[in-house]
Formats: C-alpha cells, sequence, structure tokens
C-alpha cells in the first residue's frame, strides 16, 4: 500500500493520501476486551442501555455501545469496542497510543433506533465510529491527537442536512479525566478519543495554519464535541480574512 508520507501541509504536518486501496478481507479479532470496555464505560460514563453488533465484520469487530441522556449527562454518548483488539502501525519515532477506542457524544434529542437509522441524516455518527474505528487496521496505519480524516477525498458532507464533512480525533471533554485510559495489563492501555466533525474550511485552517490555531478557534466560540450539525463555522472567511 502506497501511504505518500511525502506530502507535508503548510503548517509542517504530514499528510497522508492512501492510493492503493485497503487491504483485503480478512477473519475479523474478535471482542477480546469488550467486557472491560463496558464495565469501564459504566463505571465512568453511564449505564449502557445498548450494545449495536455487527453482523459482518472485516479485521475487527466493532460494537457500538449505546449510553442515554441522563441527569448528569443530558446527552447521548456512543462509543466504540473492538478497535483495540489490534494493536495500530504507529512509528517508532512517534511517542502515542497503539490502543485506542472512539466516541462521539449527541444532542438529547438525537434520534438512535433502528428505524431512524435508515437515515443517514441520524446513522453518519455511528457510521463514521465504524469507518475509523477499522481504517488504521484497514490501511496498516495509526490515528491520534488531532489526527483529521476527510470524509472521502475530495470530502463529502456527512448528510444532505450538514456541511460538516471531515473530523478531528481530541480527547472527550465531557467525561471526567478516569475516562481517559482503561488499563488491561502491563502491555497494553486503551485511550479513548472524541471524533469531533468538522467544516472543510476548518481541515484546511489546521494544515495551514496548525491544530492549535484551530483548537483556538473552537475553544473561544465555545465548540465542545457534542455534534452540532449547523454549527458556527470558525474558520469561514468573512470579509477577507479568518
Amino acid at each position: 500500500m502506497n501511504k505518500n508520507e511525502n506530502l507535508v501541509s503548510m503548517s509542517g504536518d504530514p499528510i497522508f493520501r492512501y492510493t492503493d486501496g485497503e487491504n483485503e478481507w480478512e477473519a475479523p479479532h474478535g471482542e477480546e476486551c469488550i467486557e472491560e470496555i463496558s464495565d469501564h464505560i459504566e463505571k465512568h460514563i453511564g449505564e449502557v442501555a445498548m450494545v449495536f453488533h455487527e453482523l459482518i465484520s472485516d479485521t475487527v469487530h466493532i460494537d457500538v455501545h449505546h449510553v442515554k441522556p441522563s441527569q448528569k449527562r443530558p446527552f447521548h454518548t456512543l462509543i466504540t469496542s473492538g478497535m483495540s483488539d489490534l494493536a495500530m502501525n504507529v512509528p517508532a519515532e512517534v511517542e502515542s497510543t497503539s490502543h485506542m477506542e472512539l466516541m462521539v457524544t449527541l444532542p438529547e434529542s438525537w434520534k438512535i433506533d433502528e428505524k431512524s437509522f435508515n437515515s443517514e441524516s441520524w446513522y453518519w455518527p455511528v457510521r463514521q465510529l465504524k469507518y475509523l474505528a477499522r481504517f488504521p487496521h484497514k490501511y496498516d496505519t495509526w490515528l491520534g491527537w488531532g489526527h483529521t480524516i476527510p470524509n472521502g477525498d475530495p470530502a463529502q458532507s456527512f448528510s444532505e442536512n450538514t456541511k460538516l464533512n471531515g473530523v478531528i480525533l481530541l480527547p472527550p471533554i465531557n467525561t471526567s479525566p478516569e475516562f481517559l485510559e482503561l488499563k488491561i495489563d502491563d502491555n497494553k492501555v486503551i485511550e479513548f478519543f472524541s471524533i469531533v466533525p468538522l467544516y472543510e474550511e476548518e481541515m484546511d485552517l489546521k494544515l495551514t495554519k496548525g491544530c492549535d490555531i484551530l483548537l483556538e478557534k473552537l475553544d473561544k466560540n465555545n465548540i465542545s464535541d457534542i455534534i452540532n450539525i449547523n454549527r458556527k463555522n470558525v474558520a469561514k472567511k468573512r470579509f477577507g480574512i479568518f
């Protein structure tokens, strides 16, 4: 597989383009830590009301755990298990976790049921969780803090009711610090990262100016990891400037 690792953005960060397709299908590694992850979620987030199991899996079996809104956490939380069953291919010179799980945080009004999931307007966060959880294993690569991933090349909106078309991976905001890591044994620590959707201009800003500039703008506009499909685009040009 050709990753074209020589591409570098204006901010100095590498750009990876996966040009030769993904690895061939292989039987999935399955649910090695699902009980530990489920217990971890219930200890730090809340009761798991439902687990969306994959019927057909490739390379890793990805389940999505759903914690319903509560008085303490008035939003839906969806968290993967299965991504961490395999170690990611982290470069030797990079200090980053090799075992990861992903999550999204959705407003209380978001529809999470089998009928609603027939519409991409409601299902796309789950699709992104599954796609990104499998991505590093299908392409022999890795994901880490501040990585941005567009929805296709060129990037396409996640659904017809939003212009969001990419994501950045960041530590979750609306959790306790104790949730961020789950130690399985001396050789395996799972880190949890939140998928934060971005607009194309925000991804471009990150590539040209760097991650810190983008995060400053998101913070200045009080944008958290709770998904808002109509939120302000913090990198949209106005009067010729950002």
